[in-house]
Parts: C-alpha cells; sequence; structure tokens
C-alpha cells in the first residue's frame, strides 16, 4: 500500500485511543503545559463533536507532582513515585476537566493496574466500563496506577498500557504522540542525516533495531516502548500513528490533512480480542521450550502443541496458567496449558497415546489447544 493511500484511510477511524507522554504534557521544569494541553484537548473534542469515540491515556502524573513541588530530578524510589503520582494525578485530572468542560465534554478518571487487564473477569468488566463510559458521551481519561502498583502488578509504560486499551476496546486506530516526529533511520538528536520513516507495513527486527535510548527525565519511555505497543496493536488488527504531540494539530491527519510522523499498518490477518488479550495482557507463569517440528507446526500449521515437542519446562505452574512457547531461545507463542509444570515434566518428549499410560485415565492429548495458543510472530 502506498504512504499516501494508507493514512487517509486513517480518516475512516471510528474509535481512537490517544495516548500522550509526559515530555509532551510537561514542561523542562516538570510543570504542566497549559498551552499544549488545550491544543489536544480541543482536538479531542471536535473528534468527538464529528460523532467519533475518543479514549485518552495520559502520562505525567508524577511529572505534575514534582512540578508542584519543585522537584526537578526524577527519583528512583518507588515510594517517592508513588506519593508524586498520587499528588500529580489530581492536578493532571483538574486540568483535564477544566479543559474538557469549556466544550461541553464530561471526562471520566480511570486508573488500571496490571491485573486488571491480566485477569479475564477484570478485563471484560474494564471493558464494559469503557464501553459504557463512551456510550454515556464521556471521554475516558486511562492512566496507570502508580500510586499503588509495584513491579509484579505494573503494566510498565503508558505506551504499552495504550496498546493494551486499544485491543480492549477494539479500537480502529491507537495514536501515540511524542516528543519526536516519528520513527527515523537513526536517532535525529545526533544524526543529521537520519530520515522519518512515514509508513511500517511490518515490523521486522530492522525495525526494532532503530530504537533509541530511553525518554526524558520525566518520562519512563523511549522508542523501544513505542515499538513494542505498535507490535502490540497491529497484531491485533489495529494500525498504529506515532507522531509529535508538540504541533498544535497534531491530530489533523484524521481529517485528511497529510500527517508527519510514521503509520505502522495493521496486520492482514489480526489475532482478534481474545487471543490479543492472552498473547500480550495475561502474566506469564511459565514457559516451554519446543523443538523445530513443534515451533513449525505451531507457527506455520496452526497446531496444537503435543508433549513430544517440549524439550524444557521452566517455572511453578498449575493446570489453567498461562506459559510462553519458545524455540530456539525466542518466544513464538502463549498459550493456556492443560497440565502442571510437574506432569508436563513427566509427559515431555512421549506421544500423546502414552499419557494415560503416565499419568493415569482421562487426560487431554494437547498440552495447550490451539484453540488457546496465541502466536507472537
Amino acid at each position: 500500500m502506498d504512504k499516501a493511500t494508507a493514512w487517509q484511510q486513517l480518516r475512516n477511524a471510528k474509535c481512537i485511543v490517544v495516548k500522550v507522554g509526559t515530555s509532551t504534557l510537561t514542561h523542562e521544569t516538570g510543570n504542566l503545559n497549559l498551552m499544549r494541553m488545550e491544543h489536544l484537548v480541543r482536538q479531542l473534542a471536535d473528534l468527538k463533536n464529528q460523532d467519533r469515540e475518543v479514549i485518552l491515556v495520559t502520562s505525567a502524573a508524577i511529572g505534575a507532582g514534582m512540578g508542584r513541588l519543585g522537584i526537578r530530578q526524577r527519583p528512583k524510589e518507588i515510594p517517592a513515585k508513588q506519593a508524586l503520582a498520587a499528588i500529580g494525578q489530581g492536578i493532571l485530572m483538574q486540568t483535564y476537566e477544566k479543559l474538557f468542560s469549556e466544550y461541553g465534554t464530561a471526562v471520566a478518571q480511570v486508573l488500571l493496574t496490571k491485573d486488571d487487564v491480566a485477569d479475564r473477569s477484570r478485563y471484560l468488566n474494564a471493558r464494559n466500563t469503557l464501553k459504557k463510559i463512551i456510550q454515556y458521551g464521556a471521554v475516558p481519561i486511562i492512566n496507570e496506577n502508580d500510586t499503588v502498583t509495584f513491579d509484579e502488578i505494573k503494566v510498565g509504560d503508558n505506551d504499552t498500557l495504550a496498546a493494551m486499551v486499544a485491543g480492549l476496546v477494539d479500537a480502529d486506530l491507537l495514536v501515540l504522540l511524542s516528543d519526536i516526529d516519528g520513527l527515523y533511520t537513526a536517532d535525529p538528536r545526533k544524526e543529521a542525516d537520519a530520515r522519518l520513516i512515514p509508513l511500517v507495513e511490518e515490523i521486522t527486527p530492522e525495525i526494532e533495531a532503530l530504537a533509541g535510548d530511553p525518554g526524558s527525565k520525566f518520562g519512563s519511555g523511549g522508542m523501544q516502548t513505542k515499538i513494542a505497543a505498535a507490535r502490540i496493536a497491529v497484531t491485533q488488527g489495529i494500525p498504529m500513528v506515532l507522531t509529535n504531540g508538540a504541533a498544535s494539530d497534531c491530530l489533523q491527519f484524521l481529517n485528511g490533512t497529510p500527517g508527519k510522523g510514521t503509520l505502522f499498518l495493521a496486520k492482514q490477518h489480526p489475532l482478534g480480542s481474545r487471543k490479543g488479550w492472552l498473547a500480550f495482557s495475561t502474566r506469564r507463569a511459565g514457559s516451554l521450550t519446543v523443538d523445530k517440528g513443534a515451533a513449525e507446526a505451531i507457527v506455520k500449521n496452526g497446531k496444537s502443541l503435543l508433549p513430544k515437542g517440549i524439550s524444557q519446562v521452566e517455572g511453578k505452574f498449575t493446570r489453567g496458567a498461562v506459559v510462553e512457547v519458545l524455540s530456539e531461545g525466542r518466544v513464538i507463542a502463549r498459550g493456556i496449558v492443560n497440565y502442571s509444570d510437574g506432569d508436563i515434566v513427566r509427559i515431555m518428549g512421549r506421544h500423546s497415546h502414552e499419557i494415560d499410560s503416565i499419568l493415569g485415565q482421562g487426560h487431554e492429548v494437547e498440552v495447550i489447544h490451539r484453540d488457546n495458543l496465541s502466536l507472537w510472530l
């Protein structure tokens, strides 16, 4: 697909998730950049006026807390970050509420943790709540719940969170607003001849290798997280645009105006909502390493994982847990196991017809059924 056609098709997006980063929302002092926030809110409100569904994933709670207290260096200690998030989240939402209300638009604060998307019932509850907020005509404003999160329940960064939210609500488009125009052939802040890549049709290892260093002192992500977010989105059939949030018309490409940025095209055969959740939102309990034959059967032929192809088991888990499937050191899939780690150790490398003689009668033939297996490639 040519660049112009691909960008023009974005005008048809009905449900749009927009993520804005800390470096876009704050000054170097850490204080909120009210002019940029006003420009962004005006554009989002205008999209709503076009009868589009808008969801905003926002960073800057910690940055806002730093600005209010006059702290210039982002702390490393988790309690300090959580305290600043608690201080800054109210400031952030108060500002959004004031700006959106000027355009007659209600907002709803939604704070999420990893568990809210990893657990299937909580995932569906979050999905239903967001759908109802949109139905009421309000704009959900989502942030990770930094005040209570710790490493085990933390999504990690709002780029990843935004991609998960896009899958959660079956969005038509994900937009990441950053402090850079898009993905370049090299870091444009270091290389004068770096070229902007306007269209990425497939996220290859070469594309992933273009990621630079982490972002600003107030933010938590860099180009690595943006490419990772793009992979999550496009694998679920959702295109993603990476563009500069500093521009006052950064979202005008949605109205047909040529945009400056990088468009990552959605995959032709997406995973779908459930398998997208399984692949990217669930918590990994362990891993199974498989041989080349099993990997080929899974990836190329869409087969289930049988015990014969398993060569190594890592982690402690029970039946129904989510594990990664590895081949030659690389993750190729995630799936829900029919056996505990101990039982898999006993049957791995054996034929399926031998399972009953090893474990007793009444066991599944597959270690992971193909309906519960989601590819990462």
